[in-house]
């Protein structure tokens, strides 16, 4: 699986800019603090993805979705997390949507070039 347990840690530059907005700009972040918040992400995500599996399992399902995530996030007893997620993953749906019927109407209106044309 991993060789060093180092390798399980997020990045620091994600956690630390993570950190940087959910704290007044006034306030320095010590490295150490940056490292023990590296360590504790990458242990939640790893316990999150533990449980999930097992909802997974527990449904006889082998594809992790989103559901599975929700429910382990119950049995992790995060629940407050569950409601804000949804809202995220709503928000990331509309978004996704939008691209992809943005990029539809471009295919659409874009007129096929004919033999011999060429492009500027």
């Amino acid at each position: 699986m991993v060789e060093r347990i180092e390798d399980l840690n997020l990045p620091n530059s994600v956690v630390t800019r993570l950190m940087k907005e959910a704290l007044p700009c006034d306030v320095k972040i010590a490295s150490e603090s940056r490292t023990a918040l590296t360590r504790a992400t990458s242990v939640f995500v790893l316990y999150l993805t533990s449980a999930a599996t097992a909802a997974a399992e527990k449904r006889k399902q082998k594809v992790l979705t989103v559901d599975h995530v929700l429910a382990g996030l119950e049995e992790i007893e995060f629940d407050s997390f569950i409601e804000p997620l949804k809202k995220d993953l709503e928000t990331y749906r509309k978004t996704m949507k939008n691209k992809k019927d943005k990029k539809g109407d471009k295919a659409e209106h874009e007129e096929p070039m004919e033999e011999g044309d060429e492009e500027d």
